[in-house]
């Protein structure tokens, strides 16, 4: 990649200060006291527990080989009030804004969200940094199955639609998010997606269907260990 490319673009790091600078030592007192790290953790371990999305990715990345431990690839951070969550492909891990996310269901979708991120990095091999067309891709999967577009989220934006409202909701998320970690224009990004979509809409690992509701994401689940429980008995 062309390096003057290279420094403009900081590839969304901005958006998460702390990735360079932490004003407070990790796991101390005044961290959890002076920041949200402690319900930030909190409500983590219930995503982590309870969360039929999230134990889905986490047993599917095992299965994968890429085990995911909590204080390992999951880091309570404060972030720019734009965002709620990231990957970072350079440590593999997953940031949790706690300045932005205040309430279970929202920590839930952001992990779900990620934790999809984290799955297309441990199978296959994404090339986050210089190939625009992988990040796409994993954009439009993680809108597609961590529920952000599902019709109670867009019920409370204020988002209507029949005809094919999912697919144009999984298409303007992914592009925001692109638009936030990438200095393109949106017409570049735009054009990156649409030749993307259908294959990268499409696929459904490790879900095996859209998950359109928590109770899909427990079929799926469901679904998922016993065709585990299936393998392990060949």
């Amino acid at each position: 990649m062309d390096q003057s490319k290279q420094r403009e673009d900081d590839y969304g790091y901005g958006l998460f200060p702390q990735r360079n600078a932490t004003k407070y030592k990790k796991g101390s007192i005044a961290e959890s006291l002076l920041t949200f790290n402690h319900k930030c953790q909190v409500m983590l371990q219930f995503a982590m527990e309870t969360s039929p999305y999230a134990k889905l990715l986490l047993g599917a990345m095992k299965s994968s080989g890429c085990a995911v431990f909590k204080e390992r690839h999951f880091s309570c951070e404060d972030c720019d009030g734009t965002v709620s969550g990231g990957f970072d492909a350079t440590t593999s891990q997953i940031v949790l804004c706690q300045n932005n996310i205040h309430q279970q269901s929202h920590m839930n979708r952001v992990v779900t969200h990620e934790l999809i991120h984290a799955f297309d990095h441990c199978r296959a091999h994404v090339d986050w940094f210089n190939n625009f067309r992988h990040l796409a891709c994993s954009e439009i999967r993680a809108a597609n199955l961590s529920g952000d577009c599902s019709f109670s989220n867009e019920l409370s934006r204020f988002n209507f639609g029949l005809k094919q409202h999912h697919q144009e909701c999984v298409r303007s998320r992914a592009l925001r998010s692109i638009l936030a970690v990438r200095k393109v224009s949106r017409e570049e990004a735009e054009k990156v997606v649409d030749e993307v979509f259908d294959s990268c809409f499409s696929d459904h690992a490790p879900f095996g269907r859209i998950p359109h509701s928590k109770k899909d994401a427990k079929f799926a689940h469901r679904d998922f260990e016993n065709r585990d429980r299936y393998y392990a008995n060949l």
